[in-house]
């Protein structure tokens, strides 16, 4: 959810990005043990049945208000075709609720305030609108999932007088915000059954009546874990569903104390097909400036093993709504590595995200709460990411939650990183070049091997048949199908 920025620090010594005001502070009810080194992952532990249909897809983030000059359900429609085209699997609506007005930011106020969890926002449609969208995108092979704001409401929501006691209070006894800068909302109590309850109704509502096929859960590290496993379980009894949390289990928020943060929340176990990839998004960006070595990756990989076993995906980008409009577009945060990131993030393991404009190599900050029209600009990098999100839905190296395909960070360059992906005889090799002047990458050791190029910058001739040379800010993407 985002109210305002955040400033914050890395986990351990790494440079930290904001996580954006899409976050909010703890309940008082489940606040947060310290940190703790966790255990060798149990994969037995890890239980959550991933939808078939997830298996090979990416996301793509819709700004409804932000989409077109309308700013409506039926406005988004004309772009399905386009987005099945380049390779969309999963649709994610940002908030489709009805805004508060009480304590409202901006015009138009923050998509994360939410007054009614039953209804849709006139300014977006109707509900008739919402599940003709829905249904269109189905009828296109696509799955579409809503945000949904669990851990705190607007000030005028009914609930805060239908049932007052389902909130934490102040010291005085009022309501109060999760975060003292994120005045439009106030915290939820978690310790009550019948908001847990009425909660998961909620969810199962949309599920119903709308024909959602899941959730993107804000904040997730701050609503019990049990409660989103609870809540996954009476989804799954209507259709199989994704579920993405935003949280990083690796990754301590801004804005709750070391001392709260619990990296054990267990979100990906039973109730998450994915959680954000939020640390590996910092040390991206850091790289992507040149103010860390490339090396860092090896330790990044090497926390996510310890801490996952294989088959359990993280999300992976290089823009959000919170990371465009608090840190600035892709162009403002990584220049001229803009196109190389998104390879790298596109390609690397786990479920890569889209947020709506990126493929108009969009580099404004879009207002958060006021109208701010995406400037599409005839999409000049549609092809560049339907090449690169075909070839993630369709090459059997690349399927998300798979346990037994295989990844291995290969030698590069000091500015350069190189991977390979693999299933059985089935391969993808990356090398990204992040410095200022071409460099040779040696391909993956072995046989010889008829690797066909894919996507690359401008083609440089490689001094031997076992290497290929990488253009400044430039990729090379090469596969054996």
């Amino acid at each position: 959810m985002t109210h305002a920025p955040l400033a914050g620090l890395w986990w351990a010594l790494l440079p930290l990005l904001l996580l954006g005001a899409c976050q909010s502070g703890s309940n008082s009810s489940t606040e947060k043990s310290a940190a703790q080194k966790p255990a060798a992952p149990d994969a037995s532990a890890f239980t959550v049945k991933h939808p078939a249909w997830a298996a090979s897809a990416t996301i793509y983030q819709v700004n409804v208000r932000q989409f077109s000059p309308e700013g409506t359900f039926r406005a988004v429609e004309p772009h399905l075709p386009r987005l099945q085209k380049m390779g969309v699997g999963i649709l994610w609506l940002m908030p489709i609720n009805p805004i508060g007005v009480s304590h409202r930011k901006g015009t138009l106020g923050s998509a994360y305030s939410v007054r009614d969890y039953r209804a849709v926002n006139p300014d977006l449609g109707t509900m008739a609108d919402l599940q003709h969208l829905v249904k269109e995108a189905h009828r296109l092979g696509m799955h579409v999932i809503l945000d949904w704001v669990a851990n705190h409401t607007s000030w005028d929501n009914a609930l805060t007088t239908q049932h007052p006691d389902w909130y934490t209070r102040d010291s005085v006894g009022g309501f109060r915000p999760p975060v003292a800068d994120w005045q439009d909302v106030i915290d939820l109590d978690y310790s009550k059954p019948a908001l847990r309850q009425y909660m998961t109704e909620s969810m199962v509502y949309w599920v119903k009546n709308a024909d959602i096929d899941g959730y993107r859960a804000d904040v997730a590290g701050l609503v019990p874990t049990d409660f989103w496993n609870d809540t996954r379980q009476e989804l799954e009894k209507i259709k199989p569903v994704f579920m993405l949390a935003e949280w990083d289990e690796l990754f301590p928020p801004t804005f709750i104390s070391r001392q709260e943060f619990d990296p054990n929340t267990r979100l990906l176990e039973k109730a998450f097909d994915a959680t954000y990839a939020l640390r590996l998004h910092g040390l991206l960006d850091s790289l992507g400036r040149n103010q860390k070595p490339t090396a860092e990756l090896a330790r990044y990989v090497a926390a996510e093993r310890r801490f996952y076993p294989p088959g359990v995906n993280l999300m992976s980008f290089t823009s959000t709504h919170d990371i465009n409009a608090w840190d600035g577009s892709e162009y403002e945060r990584l220049g001229a590595n803009a196109q190389a990131m998104a390879v790298l993030t596109t390609l690397w393991p786990g479920i890569p995200m889209l947020y709506n404009g990126q493929e108009s190599a969009m580099k404004k900050r879009l207002r958060f709460f006021d109208k701010d029209t995406i400037p599409w600009s005839n999409y000049p990098l549609q092809d560049f990411y339907g090449t690169l999100l075909q070839l993630k839905k369709q090459h059997p190296a690349l399927r998300n939650f798979d346990a037994e395909a295989a990844f291995q960070l290969l030698p590069a360059p000091a500015q350069c990183v190189a991977f390979v992906r693999q299933k059985g005889a089935a391969k993808v090799f990356v090398a990204i070049n992040l410095g200022n002047k071409p460099e040779n990458v040696a391909l993956p050791t072995g046989p010889a091997q008829p690797w066909k190029d894919v996507i690359s910058t401008v083609y440089l001739k490689a001094p031997t048949s076992d290497s290929v040379r990488v253009a400044a800010h430039g990729w090379a993407v090469r596969s054996i199908d």
